[in-house]
């Protein structure tokens, strides 16, 4: 299997916007997008997408995770960019019409279909610099994915950047390409200064999330976690792991905290990355003014381990799901 995101399926499911309607969806070939030099998306960076994942069972048909709470995230992103909001029935009937079409594609667990639906707007006007798209096309990308941590997963490292911010609070909790864009400059810097792996943004000593990320502290009998706000991304695995955390009985802390609680912390609580790609990714050490800083022993924790394994077996279908988080398709 190719690297993740770089395979994907025949078809798509498609629809535009224009007329200030919606034409009816349908499902594509796979080919590039015509598109006019003047498209707002290109100038304006119109543009917001999800990204979640559907799954083969052992009866042939395939289970999407938390198919309606993706389409209402969506949804806010396109309220919050001023783009036309896709409705909530249109949008998750692409998604099950182009897991459908591609239910072939869907490999076997621990590999899954990555989806991505994504809204660009296309509106020909490069004078729209204070004006929303009014024409946009919506579209669903199917890419198989395999084990993320094929081979075991490793520990990373993480730069603690406590002044600058990952991108702006008006748009921090909104899925758009802006707000990679924002963070990357800093996270390849600070892999060449440091060798680290991704940078935790915690501005004004507020400990947020990476570029791409969420960021959770565990113990054995707690996890802690950035309480919601506008200024960071709310991850559908954060949210999943929290509920399942609190019926394995840890106690579930949304709060803010400092920097130096962090550094405190991981003394003995275990650090994770929570995002739909790997689950829970381990963090190893934190790198702070210049010095290294191992979280507990360096390595993956036994906590980590329950709670990727808690979801996974929801996903693969080895435990009920008992909220209602799995779409059948098939």
């Amino acid at each position: 299997m190719k690297p993740f995101g770089t395979e994907f399926c025949d078809h798509i499911a498609i629809a535009r916007y224009a007329d200030g309607a919606w034409s009816a969806p349908s499902i594509e070939p796979l080919a590039p997008l015509p598109m006019h030099p003047a498209a707002h998306v290109f100038h304006y960076a119109s543009t917001c997408f999800e990204g979640f994942k559907a799954y083969r069972w052992s009866d042939g048909k395939g289970r999407i995770f938390r198919l309606h709470d993706h389409v209402a995230r969506m949804q806010r992103s396109a309220a919050s960019l001023r783009m036309p909001i896709p409705d909530a029935d249109m949008l998750a009937g692409m998604v099950i019409d182009a897991v459908h079409k591609n239910l072939a594609d869907i490999p076997e667990p621990p590999a899954s279909l990555y989806l991505r639906p994504t809204l660009i707007g296309t509106a020909e006007n490069i004078g729209a610099a204070a004006g929303p798209s009014t024409e946009a096309t919506l579209f669903v990308l199917c890419s198989p994915v395999g084990d993320y941590f094929a081979g075991g997963a490793s520990a990373l490292k993480l730069l603690v950047e406590d002044q600058k911010a990952r991108t702006t609070d008006q748009l921090g909790s909104t899925k758009t390409g802006g707000n990679y864009a924002a963070a990357l400059g800093p996270t390849l810097d600070a892999k060449e200064k440091y060798g680290v792996d991704q940078v935790l943004f915690c501005p004004d000593d507020d400990v947020q999330e990476t570029g791409a990320a969420n960021f959770l502290l565990i113990s054995d009998d707690e996890i802690l976690t950035k309480s919601l706000d506008s200024s960071f991304l709310h991850g559908m695995t954060r949210d999943s792991v929290l509920k399942l955390g609190a019926e394995l009985g840890y106690k579930i802390s949304e709060r803010p905290f400092t920097v130096d609680e962090l550094l405190k912390k991981v003394k003995t609580y275990e650090a994770c990355l929570s995002g739909t790609a790997a689950t829970l990714s381990p963090v190893g050490a934190l790198v702070h003014n210049g010095q290294e800083i191992l979280v507990r022993d360096g390595k993956p924790g036994p906590n980590r381990k329950k709670l990727q394994t808690a979801l996974q077996n929801i996903q693969y279908g080895i435990e009920p799901d008992s909220h209602g988080w799995l779409t059948e398709v098939g």
